[in-house]
């Protein structure tokens, strides 16, 4: 199945980067691996954390497992930068584990998008804090009166 084109289209400015980020942040929060898989290229490339990934197959396997072991994930993303048909993403998760151990992951993503606006190319360096349940912040989709608002560094 090829997925149409996904508006907006590169080169991107301000405000089409912060669409395209918001838009990843909405599916991402779904959790719904096929869903997600439709805004790469059949034949997209992945580094995430240390796996490496060819092809939207391997994408929604990975996503499959990912949020089969990510209980309750919940995700913050904001733009880093943009220029011409890439942009960055510093981004912010909370999930939890089998046991009950929270976890917030901080990362970065590298996003290199074709001219119908797919993804061709994502590159994501990630780091994992337990957190307290008590310290939760991050509470299921992001509500539109947060649309905008920066992450906190910690």
């Amino acid at each position: 199945m090829t997925p149409p084109p996904r508006p907006p289209f590169p080169p991107f400015d301000e405000q089409s980067a912060i669409q395209k980020v918001q838009a990843a942040e909405d599916a991402w929060n779904t959790r719904d691996p096929e869903r997600v898989a439709l805004a790469y290229t059949e034949d997209s490339v992945w580094r995430n954390r240390d796996t490496f990934l060819t092809g939207r197959a391997a994408i929604v396997a990975f996503l499959r497992e990912k949020w089969a072991r990510e209980l309750d994930y919940a995700l913050r993303k904001e733009l880093w930068g943009f220029h011409g048909n890439r942009i960055a993403v510093r981004f912010q998760y909370e999930c939890h584990d089998a046991a009950g151990q929270w976890w917030r992951g901080y990362g970065n993503e590298l996003w290199e998008f074709t001219d119908d606006g797919l993804m061709r190319r994502r590159e994501a360096s990630i780091n994992d804090v337990p957190i307290a349940e008590a310290d939760r912040r991050i509470f299921g989709p992001r509500p539109a009166t947060e649309l905008g608002a920066p992450l906190p560094l910690r």
